[in-house]
């Protein structure tokens, strides 16, 4: 199940939190308030209609290290999809709509087809299509303009973080100075002893898109620490494209329990 979880980590997701304004003060980067920050994240929000982009990925826990070159388009708000391959050799095939998964992989010869729960579940938190599409695209998975956020300056970063303390989660918003894009989003379940965090080391420029050159996922889930870290080779934007997908016959069905 390695290549799965390569696969379902691409997808990692948060649970939902709370917006406010407060005055930000630091050394080197122009002090202003929450309110403005978070409506220059959106106002740098991504606004292409398709992406077809090539990424590599590499897996690591204590168990396993793999690295797989991934095929990934999108057709923004409706679909995901991705074709997983080693050498050459196709290994899984991922396809997400707003309310679907469906996910093969070829080395066990399982499938699954439902909703997201197959995320969720592996994943500890609940997922949905537009969490997914936001990490893949640098943006906030939480909607930042529904509830109560404070901010700072940290390290020439915008620190973002709810106003409210929960006593079960942390969630942390790290944005970039020049472009309001994510530097690193995080979440802590302090019960679950789990952490979650997503790091974007660098934006490239792309036909006045600002999009991630590279994605590095850490997750601790108690003792067990697992690394992905994914490298896009190419990405354009607005062009034909096909989201081919069907689960070969044979297959055996993963059943959540």
């Amino acid at each position: 199940m390695k290549y799965l979880k390569i696969i379902v980590i691409l997808f990692i997701g948060f649970t939902s939190c709370k917006t406010n304004k407060k005055v930000v003060e630091g050394a080197g980067i122009e002090a202003i308030s929450t309110k403005r920050i978070i409506n220059n994240h959106y106002n740098n929000n991504f606004n292409q209609k398709t992406i077809d982009a090539r990424l590599n990925a590499r897996y690591t826990d204590k168990k396993t290290s793999a690295a797989v070159t991934i095929k990934l388009r999108i057709e923004k708000d409706k679909t995901i999809w991705m074709s997983a391959t080693k050498l050459g050799f196709p290994l899984a095939k991922v396809l997400i709509t707003p309310t679907r998964v469906s996910y093969y992989e070829k080395l066990q010869g399982t499938y699954f087809d439902g909703d997201f729960s197959l995320l969720s579940k592996f994943l500890g938190t609940e997922l949905d299509f537009e969490k997914v599409q936001n990490i893949l695209l640098g943006q906030a998975i939480l909607n930042l303009k529904k509830g109560d956020y404070n901010s700072k300056i940290d390290d020439r970063l915008y620190e973002i973080y709810p106003k409210k303390d929960n006593e079960l989660f942390g969630i942390l918003f790290f944005m970039n100075s020049d472009n309001f894009k994510l530097n690193r989003q995080e979440i802590r379940n302090e019960e679950k002893k789990q952490l979650l965090s997503v790091s974007y080391a660098g934006y490239k420029k792309i036909k006045g898109e600002q999009f991630p050159e590279t994605i590095d996922i850490r997750a601790i889930d108690n003792t067990n620490i697992t690394t992905i870290n994914i490298v896009y080779n190419s990405v354009s934007f607005n062009e034909k494209l096909t989201y081919p997908f069907e689960i070969p016959n044979g297959y055996k069905e993963i059943i959540l329990k």
